[in-house]
């Protein structure tokens, strides 16, 4: 007869969830806006749903453009962050080929004093 009542009390009695499958306000740290980790928000209404990001397609692939040449600063510009860092391919969307292709006209522009090697801040 007492087996009969332990294996009746887990059916009874509503498991409780895991900690992690609670919510962002878990106690696992502060709060944070949006549905991602890392504060944020996924695409949809009110920040739920799923997220769609645009397929990065290269530049010059498109283009077909072949030789990057060091000379054209305007386009170099582009790859080039604020503070004179080389851009990373995830963020541009550039080929492997072509970015490494683009990393030497950089550095070229740089030598002859066409690009600057970093801004004063």
């Amino acid at each position: 007869m007492s087996e009969e009542i332990e294996s009746k009390a887990p059916e009874t009695s509503a498991p409780e969830a895991p900690q992690a499958a609670r919510g962002p306000s878990s106690g696992s740290g502060p709060a944070r806006s949006g549905g991602r980790p890392g504060g944020r928000p996924s695409g949809g209404p009110g920040g739920r749903g799923k997220f769609f990001r645009r397929k990065k397609v290269c530049k010059f692939c498109n283009d077909k453009i072949d030789a990057i040449p060091y000379r054209d600063v305007r386009l170099l510009q582009g790859f080039v962050a604020e503070r004179g860092k080389i851009v990373p391919r995830r963020l541009t969307g550039v080929c492997t080929t072509h970015q490494r292709r683009l990393t030497r006209a950089i550095k070229q522009a740089r030598n002859i004093a066409l690009l600057p090697f970093a801004t004063r801040h």
